[in-house]
């Protein structure tokens, strides 16, 4: 109760003038709602929406001919920008992934799970890719080499924090099942130090899918594999070790048909992202995949919820 009313009461120190920074969307209450209907969510399958820590850009994933394609918005001139796709590889023609972007505290950097056309071609599994911002341009995107990216094994879900560190999941031997979280310290001149696991407390043997942590490392929310409930399960920092996460509403009833993935605070803590889709046959994944769509809730009713 005491952690959960602190992060209450630091959930409440930054707030911003006017929904400007949210593509002049009306708030949601505590009932999630779509996220910028015909901006972000549109009548094809989107994924994920980001913002920079000076929400000045907007980023999320749209499905395109079989494409995984980030696209962004930008804030110029008091208006938003209409969402472009940014070319993260050099064919980008050929079907490739690129999805789940973290954006960095100084907004020059994105990190993304991305699979490119040669790989794609190869079956190859998800690795870690950057992007750098220069000149006001998304350049094309970089494989994070080792130790974060690997061959033989999948790493998803980035989220770089104040420091420049990187969490992300993976498969990779010493786990405790499925995809585990772990983190990677940044080292400087884009180098990282070898990924640890962040523990048992928050990774299950169920394997951990979508995770979001917050800059400052104070909180990470995760899409829930602690029962067989659907939705998402928040864990707090404390004495420098993780908590074993607590299931929370949404604030709606849990749809079985679709699935719940991609958490995301928004910068100022103000509101809770996250994305569904819904797959036929129930259990053909991405490949089956028939609609996707990103929703927001206000994200102090959410907290109080966990205890």
């Amino acid at each position: 109760m005491l952690v959960i009313g602190l992060h209450l009461m630091l959930l409440g120190c930054k707030q911003t003038n006017s929904n400007q920074s949210y593509l002049d969307q009306a708030p949601p209450t505590s009932t999630p709602k779509v996220f910028a209907s015909s901006i972000v969510n549109t009548d094809s399958i989107e994924i994920n929406t980001v913002f920079n820590t000076s929400f000045t850009e907007v980023f999320f994933t749209r499905i395109i001919n079989k494409k995984f394609v980030i696209h962004h918005s930008e804030f110029t001139d008091g208006h938003w920008s209409s969402p472009k796709p940014l070319q993260m590889f050099a064919d980008h023609e050929k079907e490739s992934v690129a999805i789940d972007p973290s954006i960095s505290q100084d907004g020059n950097t994105m990190y993304f799970l991305g699979i490119s056309p040669e790989d794609r071609l190869k079956k190859s599994k998800p690795d870690i890719y950057k992007s750098q911002k220069v000149d006001g341009k998304w350049q094309l995107a970089t494989k994070v080499e080792q130790p974060i990216s690997t061959q033989e094994y999948a790493e998803s879900y980035p989220v770089v924090v104040s420091d420049g560190s990187l969490y992300f999941t993976s498969d990779r031997p010493g786990g405790f099942g499925g995809r585990d979280i772990y983190r990677a310290q940044y080292l400087g001149n884009g180098k990282f130090d070898t990924p640890v696991n962040i523990g048992a407390e928050v990774n299950s043997d169920k394997g951990e899918r979508g995770t979001y942590v917050s800059p400052d490392e104070s909180f990470l929310i995760t899409a829930n594999t602690y029962t067989d409930e659907r939705g998402f399960a928040v864990s707090f920092k404390k004495n420098g070790k993780w908590q074993r996460p607590t299931v929370f509403n949404l604030g709606e009833t849990i749809d079985e048909n679709w699935v719940y993935y991609c958490p995301y605070m928004s910068p100022d803590n103000k509101y809770f992202f996250f994305s569904k889709r819904y797959s036929y046959p129930s259990n053909s994944g991405w490949t089956g995949v028939m609609k996707g769509k990103v929703y927001w809730v206000n994200s102090t009713e959410i907290f109080k919820k966990c205890n």
